[in-house]
């Protein structure tokens, strides 16, 4: 382990990270067309139901691994091995107790889905049932045996575990459709699922035990080495209660939807929640990853200096973003359109909510970059309250207004508490600078933001192709991307100085690597 440099697992990271969503992306695309045309839309909507439903039964994990990960740091650089031994087993023992919970909690659950699905005829309950316990299986699968894999992620191998997860899951999604255009057996379907979980753990394990030889993991031991190590305890507390919110409104979302409206109109919402999955994934990946270095930066105590990549890293996370929601918003629906069909096209005004939505999930990162590296996690009555907004908004404009009222939920919690309270209390508590600079700053990406999109697509629409179907909607994405990145970029880089001087130091760094 010492003799693997860090910048070149880094870069790993972000290339296999780069490469599995771009075919991920490929993969879904195909994918999808075919389930919903060979399955139908009903079918997608209920796999949409059921997965949420188990990830309800998922929040028990939130935080072990977070808090495993965090204390195997210093003994993974220390190539600690005997350490390293006792904190695998430790998780293991953690992960066994969390699989019992969630294997009772799943059976107990299943026996409310008459109740659940009484008013859906388009399957029989065995369907329903297999789909549910095969995704139960797969999950448990996670717990029971895959728990090695946190020395891979705190190793900074998660390329490893990204790779054989992707190389599986494409095997799998071709295997799938080709059952679906063959057979369409709803059975096959989740078969291949469960299979497909099999799979990747056999791989996973056999690559763990090649890559740490070492390594002996004993879960039976874990119970009484966890007292040796307190503090995973407290961690795992805090880190459990701030990951509530933002899990509960990607969880719980299509059951309102579910509950309000209908499979089908889940169907159609997790079309569109696919690629801002997929572009929230993306991103995050790579822009994340800069999340050890704002822990050291905040270790030095230098406050002008932390103050100043600050402002840098929020620069850099608005363009991104900003490029980023901009061409979803401009090219969804006609994307859509051509992909699956114009009856799958959501209205104007939810596209745009599910854009705003994903902009605020993009944007919030470099604060709460910081906000970790200060250890501010104290403040663990926020989560419960944007869970409670959420939900509470969610059910009271949901029952109103249906979808575009279920997605109210999650914009107002994140607008509250993450883009509001988290802020206030990291310049408060951490940066300790006055909350006008925030607002100031926040203020003049957004609306230039939105000025550019508005002068790009008035261009846009000036402009005739003569060109039609997919050919014209990649040359209309294209110019529109080339277009919308130059012109937020000029305004960027002429009236923000943390933009100016990030754009400078990164490219100086390029040349001179080349050199």
């Amino acid at each position: 382990m010492k003799g693997d440099s860090k910048v070149q697992k880094s870069v790993l990271n972000a290339k296999i990270n780069t490469v599995c969503f771009f075919v991920s992306l490929i993969i879904s695309f195909f994918s999808r067309k075919i389930f919903l045309d060979m399955l139908g839309v009903s079918f997608m909507g209920l796999t949409s139901t059921l997965m949420s439903m188990l990830g309800f039964l998922n929040i028990a994990e939130l935080g072990i691994g977070t808090a495993i990960g965090y204390v195997l740091y210093k003994p993974i650089s220390q190539d600690d091995q005997i350490q390293i031994n006792e904190l695998v087993s430790v998780m293991g023992y953690l992960y066994k107790c969390i699989g019992h919970i969630i294997l009772v909690l799943g059976i107990v659950l299943s026996l409310f889905f008459p109740l659940i699905f009484k008013n859906e005829t388009s399957f029989s309950y065995y369907v329903i049932y297999f789909g549910f316990f095969s995704y139960l299986i797969s999950s448990l699968i996670g717990y029971y045996i895959n728990y090695k894999q946190i020395l891979l992620s705190a190793d900074q191998r998660n390329y490893e575990v990204t790779g054989y997860y992707q190389i599986i899951g494409v095997l799998i999604s071709l295997s799938q459709m080709g059952f679906a255009l063959l057979t369409k057996n709803f059975y096959i379907f989740f078969a291949m699922q469960l299979f497909g979980g099999i799979s990747y753990s056999i791989i996973l394990n056999w690559r763990i035990n090649k890559v740490y030889p070492w390594l002996i993991a004993d879960v039976n031991k874990g119970k009484v080495l966890l007292k040796e190590y307190p503090e995973i305890l407290k961690y795992i507390k805090q880190i459990f209660i701030h990951k509530i919110g933002t899990f509960v409104q990607f969880q719980f979302a299509p059951i309102l939807i579910y509950s309000f409206v209908s499979l089908p109109i889940v169907a159609l919402y997790s079309n569109y929640s696919l690629l801002t999955e997929k572009i929230q994934g993306f991103f995050n990946g790579v822009l994340n990853s800069t999340a050890a270095g704002v822990g050291n930066l905040v270790a030095e105590g230098d406050n002008n200096k932390i103050w100043a990549i600050y402002k840098q890293l929020l620069s850099i996370r608005f363009f991104v973003s900003g490029v980023s929601v901009s061409c979803f918003y401009f090219m969804v629906s006609d994307f859509i359109e051509l992909w699956l069909g114009s009856q799958f096209v959501l209205a104007p005004i939810t596209a745009l909510m599910i854009s705003f939505s994903l902009y605020l999930q993009l944007t919030r990162g470099a604060t709460e970059q910081f906000i970790g590296g200060y250890g501010l996690f104290y403040d663990v009555w926020a989560a419960i309250v944007e869970s409670i907004i959420f939900i509470v908004a969610s059910i009271i404009f949901g029952s109103l207004y249906g979808l575009n009222g279920v997605l109210v939920g999650p914009i107002l919690s994140t607008v509250l508490i993450i883009h509001l309270w988290k802020p206030y209390f990291l310049f408060r508590k951490g940066l300790r600078r006055s909350l006008i600079n925030y607002f100031r700053i926040v203020a003049f990406y957004f609306f230039s933001t939105i000025v550019c999109y508005i002068f790009c697509a008035f261009l846009m629409h000036q402009i005739s192709f003569v060109l039609d179907g997919w050919y014209a909607f990649v040359l209309r994405a294209l110019v529109f991307l080339i277009l919308y990145m130059c012109v937020c970029f000029i305004m960027f880089y002429a009236f923000s100085i943390s933009f100016r001087l990030f754009v400078r130091e990164n490219f100086k760094r390029i040349i001179k690597n080349r050199q």
